[in-house]
């Protein structure tokens, strides 16, 4: 593992075989390498902190860019300000505000019942005004019609008084002309 660490920490891939103590410099045992684990170890921590810290600054960077260009595009100074205005608005009312039941559908009935009870109402009259309308169209559509009988009547009458004035001419001319 220190062999590792210190591959990583020094970029090289190579493996290196584990290197062992002298004889004279300590008594033989797992107390060295053991020794030598956590110092490997406790560099490659500092290390990796060092980075983790190198990166916990970019993030913060880049977050408060994020939140800038967030302000920036969002006009959020005039969207606080309303929603401080509404929070005060609210502070001002006696009744409680509105709260989720714990059944969606109740919810949700109650949400949409008045807008839709808005709506029927609102087509009941347009069906009320329409119907009135065509009450006032059929009866001048009767009235039209009574009209209509009355002029073919009246034509009818006047076409057979034509008639009958013609039959009376062509009589008189018959009989004005004479036999011939």
């Amino acid at each position: 593992m220190a062999e590792a660490s210190n591959a990583e920490a020094g970029g090289g891939c190579a493996e290196r075989a584990p290197e062992r103590p002298s004889a004279e410099s300590a008594p033989p045992g797992p107390a060295i390498s053991r020794m030598k684990l956590l110092d490997t170890t406790v560099d490659t921590f500092l290390e990796k902190l060092v980075a983790a810290g190198r990166f916990i600054a970019q993030l913060r960077t880049s977050v408060r860019e994020e939140v800038a260009e967030i302000k920036a595009e969002g006009n959020l100074e005039a969207v606080l300000s309303t929603l401080d205005a509404i929070v005060e608005e609210g502070k001002a009312r006696e009744e409680p505000a509105w709260r989720p039941s714990g059944v969606p559908e109740k919810d949700m009935r109650s949400a949409l019942a008045p807008g839709l009870l808005q709506q029927r109402d609102t087509l009941r009259r347009r069906v009320q005004r329409q119907e009135a309308e065509n009450r006032q169209l059929a009866v001048a559509v009767r009235a039209g019609r009574r009209q209509l009988e009355a002029l073919r009547l009246q034509g009818q009458a006047r076409w057979q008084a034509w008639q009958a004035v013609h039959r009376g001419q062509e009589e008189l001319a018959a009989v004005l002309r004479g036999p011939e």
